[in-house]
């Protein structure tokens, strides 16, 4: 086993064992440490840990087929190339489909929630979802293997992103993030203090000087949650909760906050056709900035809806998907928008322009938009 590996299992371990120490009500250190060292003990004689380079500490339970996975809650779809779409959701359930209309369910290793799933080419992909649970595909989304599954640790990832084949990251709840360097064969967990007030350097530095342990279980919960990545040319931009908002021009190992103009959360980020970025999030908040994302003006949207995605038709639409079946429509860059809201009220969760026609993900499973509404 390499020292690289090991050390990226043994964060994994330790975040694990972090976990179960906070639910403890036992508030000796001398037994604290005595359980997280008995605990990290016995993972590591597991044959899981010792036979695998997965980032995997139990055996999930596989996803099982079923004629309505497309109708079941669906959270995330992109695109695989340019012929085909990926769909996934609750249940481990994973659909691909060629023309939107009929969907093949794929195999897949888990049973848990998938919240986000991202495809390099026509055949490298990667989801992600609940207990961290991070899968892999190596031809279009037929079949998937599991990279990492921590489920002691309780927290979801909402988003993942490759910039090519080998290097990764991925992010979710409580500033969750982890990164690869060789595909996801290891994943290496990451602390971003710089998101951090400066109250809250200040405390956790205190606590570090007197109690390790109680540092470490601080640090897993303190960060707000990440709700997404986008890359936009050389820079990768991190949407959160709070107004967090931030970019990386060195594919995240440093952040750059901008300064806050709004404390809901953001959920999604695109930039225009003619070069202008929109940003969607709670109760209805449109923002669109200039080609250098300097300023920030809110666009009045006319509901409180919570906004899940912005999509771009071929043509000059754009589309803002929301819940309650709203759907918001701007035919000018996103300067203003018009109301389009589903009779059916159903969450729009994600969305995708293909073949000429919006297709989005709801807790009612596949929905073709009608437009002409």
């Amino acid at each position: 086993m390499s020292a690289v590996f090991f050390t990226a299992q043994f964060n994994h371990l330790l975040n694990s064992v972090i976990f179960i120490i906070r639910k403890s009500k036992e508030k000796s250190v001398v037994m604290r440490l005595s359980v997280a060292f008995a605990v990290i003990y016995f993972i590591s004689l597991s044959p899981v840990f010792a036979d695998t380079t997965a980032s995997t500490i139990a055996m999930p339970t596989p996803a099982t087929e079923s004629p309505l996975a497309s109708k079941s809650l669906l959270l995330d779809i992109s695109p695989i190339g340019q012929n085909k779409l990926v769909s996934v959701g609750q249940h481990g359930h994973i659909l691909v489909s060629s023309d939107g209309d009929k969907w093949l369910q794929a195999n897949v290793p888990v049973q848990v929630t998938l919240t986000s799933v991202f495809f390099l080419n026509e055949e490298l992909g990667w989801a992600v979802g609940h207990d961290s649970t991070i899968l892999h595909s190596q031809d279009g989304g037929l079949n998937w293997q599991v990279q990492q599954y921590l489920p002691l640790l309780e927290k979801p990832l909402f988003d993942v992103y490759f910039k090519d084949s080998q290097q990764g990251i991925a992010v979710g709840a409580y500033g969750q993030v982890f990164r690869t360097l060789d595909g996801g064969n290891t994943w290496k967990s990451e602390f971003h203090q710089e998101f951090l007030l400066a109250d809250d350097v200040e405390y956790l530095n205190e606590v570090k000087a007197e109690d390790e342990v109680a540092y470490l279980d601080e640090i897993a919960f303190i960060l707000p949650h990440f709700n997404g990545l986008v890359q936009d040319g050389q820079n990768l931009f991190l949407l959160g909760e709070t107004g967090l908002l931030a970019k990386s021009d060195d594919f995240g190992i440093t952040w750059q906050q901008f300064d806050a103009f709004y404390q809901g959360s953001f959920f999604s980020l695109a930039r225009t056709k003619t070069g202008n970025v929109l940003v969607a999030g709670l109760r209805g908040h449109v923002y669109r900035s200039d080609k250098s994302s300097s300023q920030w003006n809110e666009i009045s949207t006319d509901t409180t809806a919570l906004l899940n995605d912005i999509v771009f038709a071929n043509d000059n639409r754009i589309f803002i998907l929301g819940n309650n079946g709203m759907l918001l429509v701007s035919t000018d860059d996103g300067e203003s928008f018009s109301k389009r809201p589903q009779q059916d009220g159903k969450t729009l969760i994600a969305g995708v322009w293909f073949k000429g026609k919006l297709i989005a993900v709801s807790d009612v499973g596949i929905k073709v938009i009608d437009l002409a509404q």
